[in-house]
């Protein structure tokens, strides 16, 4: 089975395996993509809502990996419908497809390069310049503001 990400829609990315996805993607979808994702609806596709214990153990993962500042409601409830699924994520998101792998989520890719490395970001202070391995709202050592950071 494959969960669809808005990527599927908009790129029209087929196949002939089952398909689910859920409600929060159709509202991100416009003009031909939101057809696209009305006919699959309507030709079977799985609508799934995932529960809030899956959820959140998503929402862990990406805090983990410093991949929650950057996803959506969407991004973590897609990444919970594929867990609880044991299914494919098919998706361009590189943080969904990070938090995915560290979930081990099989992902598929559409009009992107998938992920070559699963990454755990770091956090650099913008005043002091000290480097964190979790995201806090501000440096303890100086109170400037912390960014993400490429750990290579």
């Amino acid at each position: 089975m494959y969960v669809l990400d808005s990527s599927a829609f908009i790129h029209d990315f087929h196949t002939t395996e089952q398909t689910a996805t859920i409600p929060l993607v159709r509202e991100e979808l416009e003009d031909e993509s939101a057809y696209r994702y009305d006919a699959m609806e309507g030709s079977g596709m799985h609508i799934h809502i995932p529960n809030d214990d899956t959820t959140e153990k998503v929402e862990r993962a990406a805090r983990e990996s410093g991949d929650l500042d950057v996803l959506s409601e969407t991004d973590v409830r897609l990444v919970a419908a594929s867990f609880e699924l044991d299914a494919t994520l098919v998706t361009d998101d590189y943080a969904m497809q990070n938090v995915a792998e560290k979930l081990n989520v099989a992902v598929e890719v559409i009009a992107r390069e998938g992920i070559d490395e699963q990454r755990h970001w770091q956090y650099q202070c913008q005043g002091c310049g000290r480097e964190f391995d979790e995201e806090k709202d501000r440096c303890p050592i100086c109170g400037s503001e912390l960014a993400r950071k490429n750990p290579s």
